[in-house]
């Protein structure tokens, strides 16, 4: 028999309290946020508790009927969050329990809050009858489930003869379906090595063209791009990805010509399963990326229609998008040099064709890491930033890229949470496999104080890029700005083993050192970040911040007498000199900066909410008021 969720509003399971009819989900007295979506699934399945909630009933009485078949992302995405602020697991479930292919059943024990678990009582007429009622209803819930079932199984038939119609090469008999893949770097056979870019380019936009797929988990290129070259077989390469599939290939250009040959292998038996050769003129070579990701998604059940083709690239020349290829390839190299060559090509690109709304977003993109990473001043190259995603959006809104960038701007350049978190959920719902929505999104809900979904959000982009050292290193960011010190650290060291002289990771790993008191571990982290990427603003001002920490006064004047007094090589923001300040513990001094930061547009002065490193000037009023006149939201 199914349980029966008390009448109260507000019942209780396990610690937690929920108000059913505002979704507040609260332990010991905090609220625990959860999103919108996400509560709606949580009280649903509560009030059903012990009852199984197929997918289709989530789907039509949290999205609505008319959204159902863009649902699938969102409740994975829902179930995922709500186990995160739950600390359930989904193999061992204590509150909620997946029942595969039908749905999923609350099986904690339900109660009305206040009350005190008791021993079986005595059924009541009225609780007889509701029990009837409540059987009525499990009877018609299992009628439309049979129901359902038949329908899906005609559709299934159908869609089973259609695939072994159309299907030259199969899958062997038994093998599990194909629901994740990663698409390895076509190897450059052209004669010319300078066409590398070429390569690269066609096998990232592949990526993006599989990624289409909204049930299809696509890795991204940067973590695909680490195997290049490694000589690692695909069974290797699938479970250190953790896919189902690879896909490898070739291409050659000669001249105006572009062949690529491609083959997809089973990640689990090595099996080769399919393999086909692509000929086209250069000038298609558009055309070419979208037949190329149709062809593989036909092959493993899935289908991307041609209505997708060529999105945020109509009427683009080959010349323009040769230089966005060129300019994508230097961007991916997130370094100072490489930014401002890949912002060449893209202005070339957009020169050529000002319709090219991925131009624009590249442009956008690059302007926001020049500006994060304290390459150029913050203002002004925000507002190129933000110039450069309005122009793709008005040329193509349906782009996850495009909305992704002005949310992220609209974050940092303006410090509007609420309009970036709605441009971030519609990138996420346009493209689920964008590992950057994910990542940027997570910051926002880092700085919002809603820690357990920051964390959420970019463990999802952890698992689309599991190799990328940035989106690792953000891991480690929200658990440091969450005071979970210990846990950012083993992070950092994890990230580390990637790449051992990534200099974000470095910076961040000692910074959590100097915030854990171990001054010496974080001077030689701040040292190897310096020969690594050498003495630019931040490993300088972490540096003076070490030395301040640890007593050496000295030793950090000397080194903030340089930062006040910069070549014109080397930007400073007052964001890093606050930080010194705040070190050599003369608050008023770093306020004053703070406010200087605040009006130079400084994105980073987003982080003050929560950032660690000014958790004793909290109870100033000057501080306070800093916070407010940012905007930033209170959790």
């Amino acid at each position: 028999m199914a349980a029966r969720t008390p009448n109260s509003e507000t019942v209780a399971f396990g610690g937690f309290e929920l108000d059913c009819r505002s979704g507040d989900l609260r332990r010991a007295g905090a609220s625990l946020k959860l999103q919108p979506q996400p509560a709606k699934v949580l009280v649903l399945l509560v009030k059903n508790a012990g009852t199984v909630v197929t997918r289709q009933e989530l789907a039509e009485q949290v999205w609505g009927a008319e959204t159902f078949v863009d649902f699938e992302h969102g409740l994975n995405y829902a179930i995922r969050q709500i186990r995160t602020v739950l600390e359930d697991d989904a193999e061992h479930p204590r509150y909620l329990e997946t029942l595969p292919k039908r749905g999923y059943r609350f099986i904690a024990k339900v109660e009305a809050a206040g009350t005190v678990a008791s021993g079986p009582a005595e059924t009541s007429s009225a609780q007889t009858e509701s029990v009837k009622t409540a059987s009525g209803h499990a009877q018609a819930r299992k009628q439309k489930l049979l129901g359902v079932a038949a329908v899906c199984g005609l559709l299934g038939f159908g869609f089973f003869a259609w695939t072994q119609f159309t299907n030259r090469a199969k899958p062997s008999p038994g093998s599990a379906p194909i629901r994740s893949l990663a698409v390895l770097p076509l190897t450059n056979l052209s004669s010319d090595a300078s066409q590398e870019y070429f390569s690269e380019g066609l096998t990232d936009e592949l990526i993006t063209e599989l990624a289409k797929v909204g049930n299809l988990r696509v890795i991204s290129h940067t973590s695909a791009v680490s195997f290049k070259g490694s000589g690692k077989r695909a069974t290797e390469i699938a479970r250190d990805l953790r896919v189902d599939a690879i896909v490898a290939g070739t291409v050659e250009r000669a001249g105006e010509r572009v062949r690529i040959r491609v083959q997809l292998i089973n990640g689990q038996t090595d099996q080769h399963l399919w393999a086909e050769s692509f000929d086209r003129d250069v000038r298609d070579v558009l055309d070419l990326e979208h037949d190329v990701a149709r062809e593989i998604a036909r092959r493993i059940g899935y289908r991307i229609s041609n209505s997708t083709a060529k999105i945020g690239s109509a009427k683009v020349s080959p010349g323009a998008h040769e230089n966005y290829l060129k300019g994508r390839y230097h961007w991916n190299k997130r370094t100072e040099k490489g930014l401002l060559k890949g912002i060449e090509y893209f202005q070339k690109a957009v020169e050529e064709n000002p319709g090219y709304a991925l131009a624009h977003a590249g442009l956008a993109d690059s302007y926001i890491i020049l500006a994060n990473w304290g390459f150029l001043p913050p203002g002004e190259t925000y507002r190129k930033a933000k110039t450069a995603a309005l122009k793709a959006l008005e040329l193509d809104n349906q782009l996850a890229e495009v909305q992704t960038s002005l949310a992220y701007v609209t974050l940092l350049y303006d410090r509007d949470w609420k309009g970036a978190e709605e441009r971030f959920r519609q990138a996420i719902v346009l493209d689920p496999n964008y590992a950057s929505a994910h990542q940027f999104y997570s910051i926002l809900l880092m700085t919002s104080g809603r820690q357990s979904e920051a964390i959420a959000e970019i463990r999802r982009a952890q698992e689309l890029d599991p190799l990328s050292l940035i989106v690792n290193d953000v891991v480690g960011w929200i658990y440091y700005e969450g005071r979970q010190y210990d846990e950012s650290i083993e992070q950092y060291k994890k990230t580390l083993e990637i790449d051992p002289s990534y200099v974000p990771v470095l910076l961040d790993l000692a910074t959590a050192y100097l915030r854990k008191n171990q001054h010496e571990a974080a001077m030689v982290e701040f040292e190897k970040a310096k020969k690594a990427g050498g003495e630019t603003a931040l490993v300088l001002a972490g540096l003076a911040q070490a030395h301040a920490l640890s007593g050496n006064k000295a030793g950090s004047l000397k080194i903030l007498e340089r930062l006040r007094k910069p070549s014109k090589d080397l930007f400073v923001s007052p964001w890093d000199l606050s930080l010194v300040y705040m070190a050599l513990d003369e608050k008023g001094m770093a306020i004053a900066l703070l406010k200087k930061a605040v009006e130079e547009r400084n994105g980073w002065v987003i982080r003050l909410g929560v950032d660690p490193a000014f958790d004793t000037l909290r109870g100033q009023s000057d501080f306070g008021e800093l916070v407010r006149q940012i905007g930033i939201p209170q959790a």
